[in-house]
């Protein structure tokens, strides 16, 4: 077994469950709750996802040859709500994603101790993969919890639901215990 391909397996991997956490979020929520906020410091589902891929599209594109923070990136316009619909705020989306799962996918071992630029900060490739998973799980927490707060008594639970933790746990310890 090769550790770094190994680790590079399992970050794609648990990107793509943090992923499935917001699609499946996003598809809970009414076109006009991706707008909803708390109040005006506050960001809506869709100023999110337009972060997420803003960054994810700058971090991620040209990664080893590039500094993550693109010149044509405009950050702060990430936090100007103007997605028009939920398909455009879906497309987004997808799109942010699909450049970070594809540059992650064809990577190597070898270029988990390279050093790439953020801000003009070298971080190890290693490093700027943890970093961005922390990001993007953390705004993918936020985009749950608001949606929680929307949905109410009709949330559709995304992990195990309240009161059936043991009965998630039995049917664990079966699954595993037939392989």
């Amino acid at each position: 077994m090769n550790i770094g391909n190994e680790y590079l397996r399992i970050v794609i991997e648990r990107l793509k469950n943090v992923k499935k956490l917001g699609d499946k979020t996003i598809i809970q929520i009414s076109e006009e709750e991706i707008h909803w906020t708390y109040n005006n410091e506050s960001n809506s589902v869709a100023i999110i996802v337009k972060h997420l891929s803003g960054n994810m599209v700058s971090r991620w594109t040209d990664f080893l040859t590039s500094d993550g923070e693109k010149e044509y990136r405009n950050r702060d316009e990430e936090f100007i709500d103007d997605i028009s619909s939920k398909s455009e705020l879906i497309s987004v989306w997808e799109k942010g994603w699909k450049v970070l799962i594809d540059t992650l996918t064809g990577l190597s071992e070898q270029d988990l101790l390279k050093n790439i630029y953020i801000r003009g900060e070298s971080h190890l490739v290693l490093e700027a993969i943890e970093r961005q998973m922390a990001h993007y799980a953390y705004h993918i927490g936020q985009i749950v919890y608001i949606s929680k707060q929307l949905k109410d008594s009709n949330w559709k639970s995304l992990s195990i639901p309240k009161g059936k933790s043991g009965e998630y746990l039995k049917e664990m310890l079966e699954k595993h215990r037939d392989k």
